[in-house]
């Protein structure tokens, strides 16, 4: 086994290192100026969609364009966004901060390539649902099915680790100072997620559509007050943010000091892993949405990574950095809560993040399970979506115990290398985009 661990942190160096980071935000960069700064000129079009608003007309799918976009939120928004970005800040010094921002505002355009493109070649599996992602623009519009199918099964194995069992020991290690055993949580958290997951992608999206906007508008209160509180240092942290992103930062305290390199690597590591822009996760959960054309439905995309990154990441970056607490030697969600425990009266800080990192790993793990099945359905079709249900479930468990360092090791590489062959899949596709994009536009302009 060790050989195995030593081999995949080898891989692991590499898939998560400089070359894959420059590789994604180059496409992000490639990608918004390919679209004309889709993000940009298109930003209020996507929140009429959001909101109801886009006078769309029917089309093929099976949920609705919120609930597709909400349970994408599920499995994004997660304990990433409270643990992930504090580490980032802890590691890099707050210039990793910028550079998250601007990977989010690139992000932005990727996220609606990728689920466009998506939709333009989604295919409906043998019970009649319609699936879509880079395997079926692979096999369909490349002629690659053997890279669709390298994706799909980077995608069905990494799914159980970094969106089951990870996101289960995670909610278990929050909850048991409070006296619950994580064999407890571990029966508790397989039992809810039995009952939404086993219902399939309409119930998924039904319980995301409620659990999402609920949980988040929780966190960023909480976030909002600490901010408000602190609202005098507000000017000195962005100040502080933007000198550090380019001249680094010293040691200071328990900060150990950052070069210019380690936050500009930190940040848009951090960016890139918690909106998941480019490695084709969303698309699959987009691809069964109703809607009238790929476009369209894409603009929802440029919602999402606005959400997770430009908002929810911006936040806690925001209550680390305004309460002085990013230089105190502490790292990860201990950071995190501190700085809400001294922005919110009582224990009500430690409490919120307590309850957003049980709500956020909950999402991911119900989100994530239908990206899981999608690869295992183009694998192995539509008849063995119970039997990988019946698992995901069981993982949860075995997750919440501990145990299988190994598992979600190997997961977080699997996890990278999704990014390969979605890229092929998108880049490949700019030109059908731009088409794509210029008849929509051009009526729904």
């Amino acid at each position: 086994m060790n050989w195995l661990l030593d081999f995949n942190s080898s891989v692991n160096s590499v898939v998560w290192g400089t070359p894959m980071i420059v590789i994604l935000i180059g496409s992000g960069v490639f990608l918004t100026i390919a679209t004309k700064g889709v993000q940009f000129r298109r930003f209020s079009f996507a929140i009429r969609q959001v909101l109801g608003r886009g006078g769309a007309e029917g089309g093929d799918g099976t949920v609705a364009p919120f609930k597709a976009l909400a349970t994408s939120l599920s499995a994004t928004v997660g304990v990433g966004n409270i643990a992930g970005v504090s580490i980032a800040i802890a590691t890099g010094g707050p210039g990793a901060v910028f550079w998250m921002f601007v990977t989010g505002v690139v992000g932005m355009a990727t996220k609606f390539a990728e689920i466009a493109v998506a939709l333009e070649y989604r295919q409906k599996d043998e019970s009649g649902s319609p699936r879509g992602g880079a395997m079926y623009v692979l096999s369909k519009g490349f002629r690659l099915p053997w890279l669709g199918v390298l994706f799909a099964i980077f995608c069905a194995l990494a799914a159980f680790g970094i969106g089951n069992m990870t996101q289960a020991n995670t909610v278990a290690t929050v909850l048991a100072p409070y006296g619950i055993p994580k064999w407890v949580t571990g029966l508790g958290l397989a039992a809810v997620t039995a009952l939404v997951v086993l219902g399939g992608i309409r119930r998924i999206a039904d319980v995301a559509a409620v659990l999402v906007p609920f949980m988040c508008a929780v966190y960023v209160a909480g976030a909002v007050f600490v901010l408000l509180t602190h609202l005098s240092a507000l000017p000195g942290a962005i100040e502080l943010v933007l000198r550090s992103a380019f001249t680094g930062h010293a040691a200071l305290g328990g900060f150990v000091g950052a070069s210019v390199r380690s936050a500009m690597q930190t940040g848009i590591a951090r960016g890139l892993f918690s909106s998941e822009a480019g490695l084709g996760s969303a698309p699959m959960v987009h691809a069964a949405a109703v809607t009238d054309h790929p476009v369209r439905q894409g603009t929802f995309g440029i919602f999402g990574v606005f959400v997770d990154t430009i908002v929810v990441c911006m936040l806690t970056a925001g209550t680390v950095i305004s309460t002085g607490l990013w230089s105190s030697g502490m790292t990860g969600a201990e950071l995190t809560s501190r700085a809400f425990a001294q922005g919110l009266p009582g224990e009500w800080g430690g409490q919120i993040v307590t309850i957003s990192v049980a709500l956020f790993g909950f999402s991911t793990i119900i989100g994530w399970s239908y990206y899981g099945e999608t690869g295992f359905t183009y694998l192995f079709g539509a008849r063995t979506n119970l039997a990988y249900r019946v698992a995901w479930v069981g993982a949860v468990f075995v997750g919440a115990v501990g145990g299988l360092e190994a598992v979600w090791s190997i997961s977080d590489t699997l996890n990278a290398l999704m990014a390969v062959p979605n890229l092929v899949a998108v880049l490949g596709s700019v030109g059908l985009l731009r088409r794509r994009m210029s008849e929509f536009f051009r009526l729904h302009g």
